[in-house]
Formats: C-alpha cells, structure tokens, sequence
C-alpha cells in the first residue's frame, strides 16, 4: 500500500452504518473510499472490479455472509487487506474471520475508539483484534496466544 491515498472497499447490509463509517474516514486525507456493497455477493464482485488496498467487511451480510465472502475475495484479489466490523463478538466467529486471512477484527459497538487505530496498524502492515473481541482461544498456551490476540485493546502483529 504503497500510494498516496489507500483505496477501501466498505461493506455493510446497515446503508446507515456505511454512512457513518463514511463520514468517520472523510477526516483522514490519506485514504479513499472507492466503492461500497451491501452483500457478500457484491463484496466479492466489487472486490474484484476495483481492487482496493483495504475493505471493511460485516460478517453478518446477505446472500453470502461475511466469512465467506473473504474465502473467495482472497481469489478475486488477493493483495486487499480486510478488517471485519461486526456485531458478532464470540471468539469462534471472530477466530473463523480470522483464519480466512482476514488483518483485523472489530467489534461494531467499539468502531468509534478502534477503527482509527486499525486502520493504522494494517495499513503498516500489522493486524489488529480490538478489545470487544475478548479473549481468543484461551484454552491455548501463551506462545499460542501469541499468534492470535489477547485480552484487551492491545495493537497486534502475526
């Protein structure tokens, strides 16, 4: 990501939620958003056509859900970055979001003191798990969960 402004695909079935991430990402200079869809199916279409640098993904979509929207987007472009926002907080959504490849993953109700943040980090290259997320696996051994996140609203690289 490399280029002046980071093109990001939004995704969200909620038009007024896309709005306010919308209106959230228009104070920053350095990024763009290229496209928006409202299904899993458009998200893999628009993944694509546009292939954007970053896409903001609901796990909770129509005509294909989330998780395996970014299964096939990893096909239809492989270089985006994906950062789920979702409603779902139980660890093995958010550990099924996570092992499709998926940078980030942030619960809804914390978007307004993490999307920031998020967005930072992966777009340096990192992954991010916000604090809503909770603990994963914490039937893991620490090198294990490790790898994966911890509790809390820590800044973390896999």
């Amino acid at each position: 990501m490399a280029t002046s402004q980071v093109r990001i695909l939004l995704v969200d079935d909620f038009q007024p939620f896309r709005l306010y991430i919308s209106s959230l990402l228009q104070k920053r200079n350095d990024i763009r958003i290229v496209g928006e869809a409202a299904d899993g199916i458009e998200a893999v279409e628009r993944s694509g056509r546009l292939r954007p640098d970053l896409i903001l993904l609901d796990v909770g979509l129509p005509k294909l859900n989330g998780i395996d929207a970014a299964r096939q987007i990893r096909t239809a472009s492989p270089e985006s970055k994906i950062i789920f926002l979702s409603q779902e907080a139980s660890i093995e959504i958010i550990e099924e979001a996570l092992g499709t490849g998926a940078k980030g993953y942030i619960v809804k109700s914390d978007v307004v003191t993490e999307l920031m943040s998020a967005l930072n980090l992966v777009i340096r290259g990192g992954s991010f798990v916000g604090g809503g997320c909770g603990t994963l696996r914490p039937e893991k051994s620490k090198q294990e969960e490790d790898s994966w996140g911890r509790q809390g609203n820590e800044i973390l690289h896999f």
